[in-house]
């Protein structure tokens, strides 16, 4: 996904260079391979003196390093410009196929204000097709290293100092672009746009990207980010890194290709989702409001996904691919088990005491709060950490796992919404860690749309696999869940979640949303982190809403209202 570029603050005069860039190479691929090269001759004082520099590097040092090498760039020296780089063999072939696979045209560009060894800069340059010619111009930036062999400062070279949305074996390319565009509509028929709805816009990248051939239109002339092919083990490391704590989970191939220029338009194709224009305007003007917010919207009767949205819409999609720990919202999965097992019952007395012990780790409520004499009811509306954490010592290694499993479709890889998604995971764990899963720690990971799928899936009693455009159109399978939630475990669930959002932990954000309600609080401790991260989820009728804030404290308090405001924007 595209990098959010930088404004750049752009020194009065006197650093503006604009040459015609030579490409001699065929179409290489951006930053592939970095070789020796032989550094010979140069006028810098470092490379004259007997002594190797150390230390940090001066401003002065940054300027010259910078300089040199956005002026051999904008003058068509590309062998000069890596010179000046710490990989002279991927840069030169880098920026020798931009201008030969990307088809520029003269370019300037002007350095903006330095921060320490970090020079943003801008380009401008011209893309041309046959006789169509477009203006093209962005924002980058370059680091500035001192080499430790000779001490020299030089551009630390990377993919994404040619543009900032470069990865490694990326391409541009200026041609016919690869799969037609389309034209997406809501579920009214209303067009959906990256400039009205921001947090679209990669899913729309990836809309296209997999149904343009599907939809009718026809291709046009574009200059686009041509995504590099991963090989296998690399993405066996991607799907690793799922498993370490806060890893964001995409799969090695999940990032769509990107237009950058549209030289000649093609025909759109036209494809419908399930997005609601309503709830996705609501979803996007709450998130721009607070940091870190990420929030999904889905009917529960379907699985049909109505909004979703990120404050930061071109980073990275948490609401859909996040990999986070999902705090004591997973205790609706944990609390599904405990019922259809029989240690637990809605009005049955059940132990929350201020602290609880399994596997080495002593566990405790927030605040250190316990309820003498209480039910289930009482310990689930209430949030009770050690409620649950006292069942552990009854219950196996892989339970959990299988409940969030076979009852709620979680952690098998297998939803097909129409859109690269993350799909929890509950790995079998041991010790304090399993018990550190039943309040959603652990090794636990999941993001708003597996939250509201969960949420959906308790009122229902019945997983259906969350979706953004209908299977009909190209005929792929859906995830199933092997059973449903027994009807007395389900009625009981239902039950303890409308209980929260009535008169438990979840009823400030609730508060006047009628009586078919449910919801639960959350809130998910990370390792350096000051504050947890807050979770909330909760139904209004046929609407099921989950949103992380992260780093926002208490799921109630800062996830609540979000969660509240598009349940009622809907």
């Amino acid at each position: 996904m595209g990098k959010r570029r930088r404004a750049v603050e752009h020194e009065p005069r006197g650093n503006s260079r604009k040459y015609a860039v030579i490409g001699a190479a065929a179409a290489v691929v951006i930053g592939a391979g970095v070789g020796a090269w032989a550094f010979t001759g140069g006028d810098e004082a470092a490379d004259q003196a007997d002594a190797v520099p150390t230390g940090p590097l001066t401003a002065a040092e940054v300027k010259s390093a910078a300089t040199r090498f956005l002026d051999a760039w904008a003058a068509g020296e590309p062998a000069e410009a890596a010179r000046r780089t710490d990989a002279p063999a991927a840069a030169r072939a880098a920026l020798e196929a931009y201008a030969k696979s990307a088809k520029t045209g003269p370019v300037e560009i002007r350095a903006g204000k330095r921060a320490k060894t970090k020079v943003p800069f801008s380009v401008t340059t011209t893309v041309t097709w046959e006789k169509t010619d477009k203006p093209w111009a962005y924002e980058s930036e370059l680091t500035v290293v001192r080499r430790a062999a000779d001490g020299r400062p030089l551009v630390h070279w990377r993919p994404s100092v040619l543009h900032p949305d470069l990865a490694e074996g990326d391409k541009l390319v200026t041609g016919e672009a690869g799969t037609p565009p389309i034209r997406a509509l809501d579920r009214d028929g209303g067009e959906l746009t990256k400039e009205k709805y921001p947090s679209l816009g990669a899913v729309l990248d990836s809309l296209r990207e997999r149904y343009g051939d599907k939809a009718g239109g026809s291709p046009g002339v574009e200059l686009r980010i041509v995504r590099a092919e991963k090989s296998d083990a690399e993405k066996e490391a991607a799907k690793d890194s799922d498993d370490k704590p806060g890893a964001k989970s995409q799969d090695a191939d999940d990032v769509p290709d990107k237009t950058l220029v549209t030289l000649t338009e093609g025909e759109e194709g036209t494809l419908h989702t399930t997005l609601s224009a309503k709830a996705q305007a609501t979803a996007e003007k709450e998130v721009a409001e607070r940091k870190k917010a990420s929030v999904v919207a889905l009917r529960p009767s379907t699985g049909e996904i109505l909004a979703f949205a990120n404050s930061k819409p071109e980073g990275f999609n948490v609401a859909l691919q996040g990999s986070l720990a999902p705090g004591s919202t997973m205790k609706i999965v944990s609390a599904s088990m405990l019922l259809e097992k029989d240690l637990a019952g809605i009005d049955k007395k059940h132990p929350c005491p201020k602290y609880s012990s399994y596997g080495g780790w002593k566990f405790q409520n927030v605040e250190k709060f316990k309820i003498t004499g209480g039910t289930f009811r009482d310990s689930f509306g209430a949030s009770c950490n050690t409620a649950f954490i006292s069942q552990a010592k009854k219950l196996k290694d892989d339970d959990l796992t299988k409940q969030a499993q076979q009852v709620f479709g979680l952690g098998k890889d297998d939803w097909a919404i129409g859109v690269p998604t993350f799909d929890g995971a509950v790995p079998v764990q041991s010790d304090a860690p399993m018990a550190a899963s039943l309040i959603g720690q652990g090794g636990v990971r999941a993001n708003p749309l597996n939250m509201a799928s969960v949420i959906a899936t308790a009122k229902t009693g019945e997983f259906h696999q969350p979706y953004l455009v209908s299977p009909e159109v190209d005929g792929r399978s859906t995830a199933k869940a092997e059973r449903k939630l027994s009807a007395s475990a389900q009625s009981q669930l239902k039950a303890l979640l409308t209980h929260t959002a009535v008169a438990g932990s979840g009823a400030e954000p609730m508060a006047g949303l009628g009586s078919d309600v449910g919801a639960k609080t959350g809130s998910a401790e990370v390792d350096n982190q000051k504050k947890p991260n807050g979770w909330f989820t909760a139904w209004r009728g046929d609407v099921a809403a989950a949103a992380v804030i992260q780093e926002g404290g208490r799921g109630g308090a800062s996830a609540g209202p979000l969660v509240r405001a598009v349940l009622l924007g809907s």
